[in-house]
């Protein structure tokens, strides 16, 4: 379900989005997921690493993804 933001709310967040997922952590899970070449309505999954359906693996599951460390599971 899209978020339902004004005009100027949703062009900051645009700016976020983009910023965040050109950090060196973004273009690593972006690469590493066109390598892998999932099928249709899959994505791949960096913490499981392994193709998993797109909609399961959106938004973190059960808790969100508030949960997930990052920096310490990965290093980055």
């Amino acid at each position: 379900m899209a978020q339902k933001l004004t005009p100027k709310a949703r062009r900051k967040k645009a700016t976020r989005d983009k910023k965040y997922a050109m950090t060196e952590w973004g273009k690593y899970k972006k690469r590493t997921a066109q390598k892998k070449k999932c099928k249709k309505g899959y994505d791949y999954d960096h913490r499981l690493k392994k193709c998993v359906k797109s909609s399961k693996n959106r938004a973190g599951g059960k808790g969100g993804t508030k949960n997930e460390k990052t920096k310490t599971r990965y290093g980055y």
